[in-house]
């Protein structure tokens, strides 16, 4: 979905008084992840008031959705142009928001290109802990400074009172600034958490384009293509779409509409119902890359940005991997098909291998088992406890937990 056109609507006031803690996440990811972190919170603290602007999972773990902004959220350089004015009007009501209720405490969800503006415009008007005010500002999920913009550490320790990694190489990226930083866990290898996928080799190819609408139309028509050429010898093959949500679904439909080999595909909105059953994936390189390398699922990434996008980026991020799991383990668990390489032959030869050699099952299965153990936070540690901690700090205004 893009932006639309007419002015930022003017968001609601608390219908349960004063604020405790507003939640900015702008993204379906990020909403996925806060989601997690309220729900515990308000598990372990019932009676807090929180205000969140994110998405529907925000809203069914118990916080007040004051707007629904995931179906906005872009990526790269000429997509955040094109809609620059309507995110300036964005940015001004979040924070005649705060200026007006002043939540106990704001905590930013990924998404840094938006939240650390607010974080530093926070300071800059005397709102924050940072700047001299009362409103403690926190961050979950920590911009990916490991990969580009490292220079962003400073700015944050500047404008930030504390930070929650979810990656366990992320705090030593910050040892050199003052920005008190704690791994608390990847959310998904929690023991409670609910994978989203399952391995079946009876089961189709599932194909992940994506959450944001631009790089999805570059990124879909390769994936079906990709799936027609491995399925021209396999007469039952099938494959099945996984979209984040009806506005990609009904994107995705009409990228594929004239396909050869439409009849082949399901799609299916991403839901909080049961896991997702396939025998390999063609993912984007988001999150849903890494619920599949964490089900033991054989993959590979495929991605394409807006050319002038990927070219910026180039020169500015220096990682060896596109791909969370691969980064994790330092190893190419899930080969990478990114611009001109994600070509539909070259996609379709590996989907191919990963459909009909067991080996590329058990290799699957054992990296896995390696990034489950990477993600374990400490015993005792949650990202639901940490916010709880940096609400009760005795330096944030007082209020009754």
């Amino acid at each position: 979905m893009s932006a639309p056109a007419e002015p930022f609507p003017r968001l609601p006031d608390p219908v349960a008084g004063a604020p405790d803690i507003l939640v900015l996440a702008g993204e379906h990811s990020g909403d996925q992840q806060a989601a997690r972190m309220v729900r515990e919170t308000l598990t372990l603290a019932p009676d807090l008031n929180i205000c969140a602007i994110g998405g529907p999972r925000l809203a069914g773990a118990g916080a007040q959705l004051l707007h629904d902004a995931t179906g906005y959220s872009v990526v790269g350089l000429v997509e955040v142009l094109k809609r620059y004015g309507w995110f300036r009007q964005f940015f001004a009501e979040v924070l005649r928001w705060i200026r007006t209720h002043r939540p106990r405490l704001v905590c930013l969800v990924d998404y840094p290109g938006f939240n650390l503006r607010v974080a530093r415009a926070l300071r800059h008007e005397g709102l924050s802990r940072q700047g001299g005010g009362a409103i403690g500002v926190v961050y979950y999920i920590s911009p990916q400074i490991w990969a580009w913009k490292a220079g962003r550490r400073f700015e944050m320790a500047d404008t930030l009172d504390a930070l929650a990694a979810i990656f366990p190489f992320e705090p030593a990226f910050f040892r050199d600034t003052t920005l008190p930083v704690t791994f608390v866990g990847h959310p998904f290898a929690n023991p409670g958490h609910q994978p989203r996928v399952v391995w079946d080799p009876a089961a189709p190819v599932l194909l992940l384009p994506g959450s944001r609408p631009e790089p999805v139309r570059r990124i879909a028509p390769v994936m079906a293509d990709a799936f027609a050429r491995h399925a021209r010898s396999r007469p039952g093959a099938s494959a099945v779409f996984l979209c984040a949500d009806s506005g990609i679904r009904n994107l995705v439909a009409e990228l594929i509409e004239a396909h050869p080999g439409a009849d082949r595909f399901a799609l299916r909105d991403d839901g909080d119902g049961p896991p997702v059953a396939a025998r390999a994936a063609l993912t984007s390189s988001g999150t849903m890359a890494l619920h599949c390398a964490l089900a033991g699922l054989p993959g590979a990434i495929v991605y394409r940005a807006n050319p002038v996008t990927y070219r910026a980026g180039r020169l500015l991020v220096r990682v060896p991997f596109l791909g969370i799991n691969n980064l994790i383990l330092g190893e190419a668990m899930y080969r990478e098909y990114i611009q001109d390489e994600a070509d539909a032959d070259l996609v379709a030869r590996e989907l191919s291998r990963l459909v009909d050699d067991p080996a590329a099952v058990a290799e699957a299965e054992a990296r896995a088992g390696r990034l489950r153990d990477r993600l374990r936070g400490a015993a005792g540690e949650s990202p639901g406890r940490w916010l709880l901690r940096q609400l009760q700090r005795p330096s944030f205004r007082p209020g009754v937990i």
